[in-house]
């Protein structure tokens, strides 16, 4: 569990192969104090679990579901990363629940800056917005944000020079793929009025069957 608020950036050192997966050694100093091997810590947005560190490093095995939703196999030595230690109890929660499961990513659509910070337009597939709302939170790459309007491909967001100054944003370019964690609340919502209306469907559907097995006993059909 995370808060979505970037503890610091890190620098991609490595990414290889290693059998369904990859190895990604990263180059990083704050979060790497108190922390030990098979804790987790969150990569542009992705919950990943320390399997070896350095002084100055850590690594983490990429596995093949991981590398198929988000943007880490796409890594290349020299990049620059959100990262965050997992939430304890002692924390304050600034941000918002952060699960560090990725759901799907989206696309920098247009960046502009002005004299107080950027706004950016990232875009989604469209059967995807369902989950994202106006002033509601979302993680993109990791970095807790709110959504200050949001239409039926996309949305926009609005970023203070604070974290402009602790994240990886001032590198993204238009055009580039970023994890995006929507609100796990709505996910939930999603679910149960989902799952409530196919079990309406089939009460209704077993009423149906009920009512035209009496008018059949009954002569009439």
């Amino acid at each position: 569990m995370f808060t979505g608020l970037i503890e610091e950036t890190g620098i991609v050192a490595g990414l290889k192969e290693a059998g369904d997966g990859k190895i990604l050694e990263v180059r990083a100093s704050e979060v790497l104090k108190g922390t030990k091997k098979g804790d987790s810590i969150s990569i542009n947005g992705a919950c990943q679990t320390v399997i070896d560190m350095t002084a100055d490093s850590f690594s983490v095995f990429v596995s093949r579901v991981t590398l198929s939703i988000t943007t880490l196999g796409e890594f290349k030595p020299g990049r620059v990363v959100n990262l965050e230690r997992a939430l304890t109890l002692s924390s304050r929660l600034g941000g918002h629940i952060v699960q560090g499961h990725v759901d799907f990513t989206g696309n920098v659509k247009k960046i502009s800056k002005d004299s107080q910070g950027v706004e950016l337009d990232i875009s989604v597939p469209e059967k995807d917005m369902k989950f994202i709302v106006e002033k509601g939170s979302i993680a993109v790459d990791g970095i807790s944000l709110t959504v200050v309007s949001a239409d039926k491909d996309g949305f926009r967001l609005y970023l203070i020079p604070e974290t402009l100054a602790n994240t990886n944003i001032g590198s993204w370019k238009t055009g580039d793929r970023v994890n995006l964690e929507t609100d796990i609340l709505a996910r939930y919502i999603e679910r149960i009025i989902r799952f409530g209306r196919i079990e309406q469907e089939t009460d209704n559907a077993a009423n149906d069957e009920s009512l035209l097995k009496k008018l059949a006993e009954n002569g009439y059909l």
